[in-house]
């Protein structure tokens, strides 16, 4: 019986195909550690962020100035009339910012964190404005409650006092907003406002600020100019707005912004909570360009690919050969292939992704071959598959590194691969696969048709 099943092509085609989908398991395995590292990754890029300052967004400086306003609203089922604080929100006429970044690198464990220590100039002035144009009555505004804030989102971030020239006054701000419509977290101080309306005033502040993996700006000014310089080989332009003017220089690099408040989608004065500021954000990153995770479990899901055509080399092999391997010794090549993930992944952390993914590939097809000479003794055929699986390493090498042109290379891979098949299979005589001369079968033909 086993004989009969060791020469039975139907049921070692069924052994390969259920060892290839066994061994989807282990592969699925595979992508979820790669998951569990990204994550283990991202745990420790936020504790080190937590305890030095979080990513950075500045927004401002705008005035707040409180006031009264009145709405119908249900109240033990009758309809009263309540009275409700809101802001009228203020934009400069001008924001200038000026920025000199110093990012270094921290480490929590094997993991690199990108920190920065960030010098601000910020300055600008504030246009005449008659509050008396947003129709609210005079005696509902607080003046007395007028504000000049600074936005800054992670508070934790700043190192020493800070003081604003306010027109001819040195002014030094507190901790807190009165409102969040802007920003979620700032600093701000109380303004005089002796009427209705707002006089031009200028301002001018120096802030020293940490943070970690990004600095970003919001355009509050009617014109806002923001210039950054930093030590850093790769920053990332992201945001709203890409910089009109950047250039690497010999230590760093260096970008200018100019930004107009035609380009963003709200204006310079308004009340309530009308309009978001948030989506004009622009700025830079700092992240240490890493992408190994990403690049490994784009490998992962090509294992069933790798097992099946590895598979598939060892079937014509049996085929045109008239050899035998065992399931098992399918099995233990299979498991070759897996172990080639979880090689790529723990080295990669240790160095740059393409020298692991070599190392990963050479060792892998290394035990391949050594197994292969070992099981069929036949060199030709060693160096066969040696030489495929180089070229199948490759080509999924090739796909990584191409991300735009992935699905188009992949394809054409696809392609090419099922040609190769069908040019070796196409002399095979899959009805007699044992090589054996079929049967003559007599014709009975009538005496009338001789």
């Amino acid at each position: 019986m086993m004989k009969q099943l060791k020469h039975n092509l139907y049921f070692k085609v069924a052994i390969i195909i259920a060892l290839a989908l066994l061994l989807l398991i282990p592969s699925a395995m595979i992508q979820q550690m790669v998951s569990e590292r990204q994550r283990n990754q991202e745990f420790a890029v936020n504790d080190v962020s937590s305890k030095w300052a979080q990513a950075q967004t500045i927004s401002g400086l705008y005035i707040t100035i409180p006031y009264r306003r009145y709405e119908k609203r249900n109240v033990n089922n009758r309809d009263r009339i309540v009275e409700v604080k809101d802001f009228i929100y203020l934009l400069p006429e001008n924001l200038e910012i000026k920025s000199q970044i110093e990012p270094t690198k921290k480490h929590r464990g094997i993991y690199e964190v990108v920190v920065y220590d960030a010098d601000l100039s910020i300055e600008g002035d504030f246009a005449p404005f008659d509050l008396s144009t947003l129709d609210i009555a005079e005696e509902d505004l607080m003046l007395d409650g007028a504000m000049l804030n600074l936005g800054i989102s992670d508070l934790k971030g700043i190192d020493k006092k800070v003081k604003v020239q306010w027109n001819d006054e040195t002014l030094e701000f507190e901790s807190g907003l009165d409102s969040r419509q802007i920003s979620n977290a700032g600093i701000s101080i109380p303004v005089q406002l002796d009427t209705s309306k707002l006089q031009a005033a200028s301002f001018k502040t120096e802030l020293d600020l940490k943070g970690s993996q990004q600095l970003y700006f919001i355009p509050l000014g009617k014109s806002t100019h923001v210039e950054m310089d930093g030590i850093w080989d790769s920053p990332r332009f992201n945001g709203e707005y890409i910089p009109d003017n950047w250039e690497a220089k010999e230590n760093g690099f260096m970008a200018e912004w100019d930004i107009l408040n035609l380009n963003r989608n709200y204006p310079q004065v308004w009340q309530g909570s009308e309009y978001h500021v948030h989506s004009s954000a622009f700025g830079t990153d700092f992240f240490i360009p890493v992408d190994r995770y990403h690049k490994t479990y784009r490998v992962a899901k090509y294992a069933l690919l790798f097992i099946c055509i590895t598979f598939l080399i060892f079937f014509f092999v049996e085929v045109l050969q008239k050899v035998h391997i065992h399931p098992m010794q399918y099995l233990l090549v299979g498991l070759a292939l897996v172990i080639f993930y979880t090689l790529l992944l723990s080295i990669s952390e240790h160095l740059t992704f393409n020298y692991a993914y070599v190392l990963s590939m050479i060792l892998t097809i290394g035990l391949i071959l050594f197994y292969v000479r070992a099981i069929l003794k036949l060199w030709p055929i060693t160096l066969l598959t040696g030489g495929l699986l180089g070229i199948m390493y490759t080509f999924i090498f090739t796909i990584i590194q191409m991300e735009d042109y992935a699905l188009l290379i992949g394809s054409l891979g696809a392609f090419v691969i099922l040609a190769i098949v069908m040019f070796a299979s196409r002399k095979i005589d899959w009805y007699n696969i044992k090589g054996q001369q079929p049967e003559e079968i007599p014709l009975d033909i009538p005496e009338t048709d001789r």
